[in-house]
């Protein structure tokens, strides 16, 4: 009996672990980037922003100079007054993008967490369902005398192994969004600097939809969990089957499913790149 709940308890602890590792994954997609960790990394993210904000203003002069001189031939074309009037405002919306680039980002991420509560509030989840091992498979597996149980022990543990890579890989990604959230954001001021040029604002335009992108991976990775919470029931343990079949079928099953879960994580940045054409 120990050695048949040695191998229902390693399902259980990786299925636990799996589990777990999904309502992480959904605390982080409702979590702001202010609250994080209690608040703490997003002190050290905003004292380098402000840190770095001399040095935008400094390259925003620089561009602003660029764009002039290969934009106007002379300095009379300067005066016309439309020209004139095309760089000011042009410097002046640059200088209040990098002067307010936390006050952009941060609400480019506040409708990025709108769209994420939208689809968690539609789907009427309170958090994501991840299976359970059912009590047929327990009870074959419990009924396996000393020699059958061997083989499941095997597939038991190739199972739990394959679940428990899985579960760390996906929330890896998952703080690996995070993190370039406050990537992006401590050095946002010198990309944004860029909009003072007329021939470098593509490169501040580039940035701003990277960070957009960055914010709705958010969504992907919620729909993600949404439709693989509505899909991921307990697969049915076969009468009649053998207890080696059983098991295997159920573990093949689940990682199956799961699989296809991590893979729509991994691949959340590239769908978002497919879907706004960045």
């Amino acid at each position: 009996m120990d050695d048949q709940s040695w191998v229902v308890d390693n399902l259980k602890n990786a299925l636990t672990t799996w589990n777990g590792k999904l309502n992480e994954i959904w605390t982080l997609l409702t979590v702001s980037p202010q609250s994080f960790k209690g608040g703490g990394v997003w002190g050290i993210v905003t004292s380098i922003n402000s840190a770095l904000l001399p040095i935008a203003y400094g390259l925003l002069v620089l561009f602003f100079a660029m764009s002039v001189c290969k934009t106007c031939g002379s300095l009379t074309e300067i005066k016309r007054p439309e020209h004139a009037l095309r760089l000011f405002i042009r410097f002046a919306l640059a200088k209040a993008a990098v002067t307010y680039c936390m006050e952009l980002l941060t609400s480019l991420f506040t409708i990025a967490q709108g769209i994420v509560a939208q689809i968690i509030g539609t789907a009427g989840l309170t958090g994501p369902n991840g299976g359970s091992l059912p009590q047929e498979l327990i009870d074959t597996i419990n009924a396996c005398g000393f020699w059958e149980s061997i083989p499941l022990w095997a597939v038991t543990l190739l199972g739990s192994l394959f679940i428990t890579v899985m579960s760390f890989i996906m929330i890896l990604t998952v703080y690996g969004r995070f993190f370039r959230l406050f990537m992006y954001t401590a050095i946002a001021p010198v990309p944004l600097s860029a909009f003072a040029g007329e021939t470098t604002s593509r490169s501040a335009k580039a940035f701003v939809r990277s960070y957009l992108g960055v914010c709705l991976e958010g969504a992907i990775i919620a729909l993600a969990c949404t439709i693989y919470s509505s899909i991921a029931v307990t697969p049915a343990v076969s009468a009649g089957a053998t207890p080696i079949t059983a098991t295997w079928g159920y573990v093949s099953e689940v990682v199956f499913g799961q699989l296809v879960l991590v893979g729509t994580i991994k691949a959340s940045d590239h769908i978002v790149k497919d879907m706004l054409g960045l």
